[in-house]
Parts: C-alpha cells; structure tokens; sequence
C-alpha cells in the first residue's frame, strides 16, 4: 500500500514562524478543572463531540454513524510531567483494508487540534485488529512531519477541510 503521507516532501516549507501570545489557557502547568473541564469524563466527552461530526471521505455519513469514532474509544491518561493533557483516540475503519484510513486519522486529528484550545499530547491508533495495515497507518498518523507535509498539499488539505467542516 503507498501512502499519501510517503509521496509528500519537506522541502518548500520555509513560511515565516508567526509568534502567538501565550494566553492562561496555554499554561502547560494548568490542571484539568484550570482548563475548564469538571474531570477525565468532560474532556472525553467534549472530544467525542468534536469528532462526532466529521464526515466520512466516501459516504455523506458522519464517522459516528458509521461507528468509525465511538465514544469508549476516547482515553484520557496521565498528564505529561507538566500536566499536559494526554488523550488517546482509537477509530475503527468500516473495513479492513480501508484505503482511506489513513485520511480518516489526519481529519480526526486535524480536528482535534484546532478545536481544543490548549497544550495537548494527542495519540491516533485504529483500533487493534481492525485494519490490515494498522502499525503503518498507526506511525503515519503519529508522526508530526508528516501530518505537517501532508497538510501542506492543497488537495488533501481540501479533503480534510471539507470532512472536518462543522454543518451549519
């Protein structure tokens, strides 16, 4: 199986760094109920909800219709040694030789990402078993160049923009 994320290259993408404020909400000291969460529950739950809505590449299901995204596939772990938030989201392809699970794990993180608005040590696996390919994909998903690569190819960037798109 090839990749998209094998295809992309790193070079090109000297952009300026822009540098951001760090507001209260960006203290990696913060706890949980600082971050405006009542406990691990909260967070699970309010992950749950941002990934409920994106959208299946293929199908005009959500990949909570499609039982892709699940709520008991939400771990909240032990913070980091300066209290980072740990999550770890576990998805499951509607197939086992799903060529777009890959994808599926960029929009989910993707949409993570930009709808928490604090520090957060994130990790994306498929569920074990359930894809034929799962340790690649799984390195793929979790490996920061390359999601930065990949998000830098303004045609998967559209993909992923258009399936992580809040209705409305």
């Amino acid at each position: 199986m090839i990749s998209f994320f094998s295809k992309l290259s790193l070079k090109n993408t000297e952009k300026p760094v822009e540098e951001l404020a760090k507001s209260a909400y960006m203290d990696k000291s913060a706890t949980l109920q600082e971050l405006g969460y009542k406990d691990d529950n909260d967070l699970r739950e309010t992950i749950y909800d941002f990934l409920r809505t994106i959208r299946d590449p293929e199908k005009p299901n959500t990949l909570e219709d499609l039982k892709v995204v699940y709520e008991e596939g939400i771990f909240v772990k032990e913070p980091t040694a300066d209290k980072v938030p740990v999550l770890r989201v576990e998805y499951n392809p509607t197939v086992p030789h799903c060529s777009l699970a890959t994808l599926i794990g960029l929009c989910i993180r993707i949409k993570i990402l930009r709808s928490i608005h604090h520090p957060v040590k994130l990790d994306i696996y498929i569920k074990k078993g359930a894809h034929t390919t799962e340790d690649e994909i799984n390195k793929q998903i979790n490996d920061k160049e390359r999601i930065a690569a990949a998000m830098e190819n303004p045609n998967l960037r559209d993909l992923v923009e258009t399936c992580i798109a809040d209705e409305g």
